[in-house]
């Protein structure tokens, strides 16, 4: 059965200026066991939420399966991360997911590409192994809740 792996809500972008200079401190508490989405916003209190320039890739999600075994959320700064979706195949779709309180439907606008922080977090070479692997940008379409475990899965 598909799942939600894990979740990140950070309130901070860690990977600016250069790469080589490695990013900054993560705040406490951006894994979270549960988010907040809302329609046409994003994550709440998430560093893109209410931006009005990431609207519509204001959600990110990655397959848990493009990973190396140790790699999570607070290398590749996704917001969720799941095991059993090809989530990378799914832009232009509609992303449904519910993991017990209604279903949040994102609309898949793109590829969320991969940089070059990803030698430097992930590991040399990450970069160009995560080439249409890197995840997919969304927008949310509802309000509601995701936690983490199993999830109902449906693509339109």
């Amino acid at each position: 059965m598909p799942e939600i792996v894990a979740l990140l809500a950070s309130p901070a972008h860690r990977f600016e200026g250069r790469p080589a200079d490695g990013p900054a401190p993560a705040p406490p508490g951006e894994l979270v066991d549960q988010i907040e989405i809302r329609a046409g916003l994003g994550v709440v209190g998430d560093r893109y939420f209410a931006r009005p320039a990431h609207r519509d890739a204001a959600v990110t999600v990655m397959a848990q399966e493009s990973l190396p075994p140790g790699i999570g959320l607070t290398q590749v700064r996704r917001n969720i991360l799941v095991a059993g979706i090809a989530v990378d195949d799914l832009v232009g779709r509609v992303l449904s997911l519910d993991s017990g309180s209604g279903p949040v439907r994102l609309a898949v606008r793109r590829r969320a590409n991969p940089c070059a922080w990803m030698d430097v977090t992930v590991g040399p070479g990450a970069f160009k192994a995560l080439r249409g692997r890197g995840g997919i940008r969304c927008s949310p379409l509802d309000d509601g809740t995701l936690r983490i475990g199993p999830v109902a899965v449906e693509i339109t």
